[in-house]
């Protein structure tokens, strides 16, 4: 058993033993964030507080007390601030994380905390009418990492895009495209108000009338756009996708929402909400009750004309998949979905689904900056920055890991010359280095990593203030990956990343490990930490390279 296996069994013997129930209660046992207040940190006492009706702080002694740990496992256990338990491992056991890292490999950080649950993660899902923006490409960024984090922790874990290909917007697109076709052929004729500007549909435009002949654009206006509408989209959907192939993103699943309506989802849905009582007439129109369900008004599904909102389609879309068994539904939206969530979630409980079930992730714009100027867009696209253009500038790992590393919900300013430089300031190139530098020990030594073995090894003498860090960070991992899978925030993992290079950078700088007394339990560090940094990289989708 790891030393946190130990002592999470211990926790709940002792638990038992002051009369209290701890199996349940779902306490925290991690490591500590400053050294100097040990090594794992608990916070069952302050759970336990109130079943016990005893202070945090007398339960906190009374568990103390209580622990019964292995002889030479831990030097002491304290009582800290509010009720925290603070435990002081021996140093050997610090170091016994290594040979786990080892026989694991890149399954180490793997857990099954959310073994059971079945979770769709829907992302991007951009209307099929231009290209990727960069805010498309950090919902990309974050649903791919949501769903790798809950993969790790052993969910099952959908990736799914969704089509919206019967609304007005695909209209505009059509309307446009034949617009762009029409000048094309030298012909003077307008964009539709609210319709599409890019220089992509130009483009579009010139191959639609090479792969046509001239006569396309001698058609029947009717006609021309009906088949616009279909080349448009189909464009566009093959360009958003050949632009997440780029990007690492791959989906299980594509659904579209006219599908909802070809399949006859709409009207089961209708049914269901009618017969639980919370749809009802009103000035002509049909209304879900959604304030009964934590809305601030009621919502309209039919209009007095007889069509639907777009409300339908979306609990219609959501509640086939409930139906396809999933547990969760996590969303990936952009910031102008904020005022949605609640009406999404009155739909959800309208249907008798627990809370659990839906979710929404809010993803904020993104300001592009170089030289100091902010980029605001693109040729190609006429209004904005788009994620191939991003691509091209900083490549993957940069944009991903700069789109990851802070929460989805906080404005972000991305910074081109950052990101393309290569130095220290730059948290990727950082990253990549510290893994880069230990695969460069093993280079220099001859040996493949996976050739050294912790067994033999005295790994006691990894007795260096950066060793011990390292060990402790190392030992962090699993649990990292675990928080941030449960707060659905990779950025957690970015972070962790980052200070674990920091240990890297300064304990290679200040130690020789080829030819030292101790160069087999460095090298075995070494090939750990190299390991975890790899591990670490590919849960958010990034390479760790051995050369830079």
């Amino acid at each position: 058993m790891t030393p946190h296996a130990v002592v999470r069994a211990a926790l709940l013997e002792a638990a038992r033993a002051i009369g209290a129930l701890a199996d349940d209660v779902g306490f925290t046992l991690g490591p500590t964030r400053d050294p100097s207040h040990g090594d794992l940190a608990t916070n069952l006492a302050m759970l336990l507080a109130r079943q016990l009706g005893r202070p945090p702080r007398a339960v906190a002694a009374a568990l103390r007390d209580a622990l019964q740990l292995p002889p030479g496992f831990a030097r002491k256990v304290e009582v800290a601030g509010p009720g925290f338990l603070n435990v002081f491992l021996e140093g050997e056991q610090v170091a016994a994380v290594l040979p786990e890292v080892l026989a694991r490999g890149a399954a180490f950080g793997r857990s099954d905390a959310a073994r059971g649950q079945r979770v769709n993660v829907e992302f991007v899902s951009a209307n099929p009418t231009g290209p990727l923006h960069v805010g498309h490409g950090r919902g990309a960024a974050l649903g791919d990492a949501i769903a790798s984090l809950l993969q790790w922790t052993g969910a099952e874990a959908v990736r799914e895009f969704y089509v919206n290909d019967a609304g007005v917007q695909i209209d505009r697109l059509a309307q446009s495209l034949w617009a762009r076709i029409q000048q094309a052929a030298g012909r003077d004729a307008a964009i539709p108000e609210g319709g599409y500007q890019g220089a992509y549909l130009q483009e579009l435009a010139a191959r639609v009338l090479q792969a046509e002949g001239r006569g396309f654009a001698d058609l029947p206006p009717d006609e021309g756009v009906r088949r616009c509408r279909t080349i448009g989209m189909l464009s566009q959907r093959e360009e958003q996708d050949d632009d997440l192939r780029a990007f690492g993103v791959r989906y299980d699943v594509v659904s579209a929402e006219s599908d909802l309506y070809a399949q006859d989802r709409i009207g089961p849905m209708l049914a269901d909400l009618a017969a639980r009582g919370h749809t009802f007439e009103a000035d002509g129109a049909l209304w879900l009750r959604t304030t009964a369900f934590g809305d601030d008004k009621d919502r309209v599904l039919r209009k007095s004309d007889g069509t639907f909102t777009y409300f339908v389609p979306d609990i219609a879309y959501h509640r086939d998949k409930h139906e396809r068994g999933f547990t969760r539904a996590i969303d990936v939206w952009g910031a102008d979905h904020h005022g949605y969530v609640a009406r999404m979630r009155a739909a959800m409980r309208a249907l008798g689904y627990g809370d659990e079930f839906f979710h929404a992730e809010i993803v904020q714009l993104v300001r592009v900056m170089r030289g100091g100027q902010e980029v605001r867009f693109s040729k190609r696209s006429g209004e904005f920055v788009t994620l191939r253009d991003l691509i091209d500038e900083t490549g993957v790992d940069a944009a991903r890991y700069f789109f990851l590393m802070r929460r989805g919900d906080a404005q972000f300013v991305f910074d081109i010359d950052l990101a393309t430089s290569q130095t220290d300031d730059n948290p990727v190139f950082y990253v990549q280095m510290a893994h880069a530098r230990l695969s460069g020990i093993f280079r220099v030594a001859g040996r493949a990593a996976e050739t050294v073995a912790a067994a033999g090894a005295d790994l006691a003498a990894l007795t260096q203030p950066e060793e011990t860090e390292m060990l402790k960070q190392i030992r962090a991992f699993p649990d990292v990956v675990a928080r941030a899978a449960a707060t659905l925030e990779p950025h957690r993992v970015t972070g962790f990343l980052e200070g674990l290079a920091r240990l890297v950078h300064l304990w290679y700088h200040k130690y020789r490990v080829l030819g030292e007394p101790e160069e087999q339990p460095r090298l075995v560090l070494a090939r750990a930490a190299r390991q975890v940094l790899a591990n670490g990289l590919a849960v958010l989708g990034i390479r760790a390279p051995e050369r830079m």
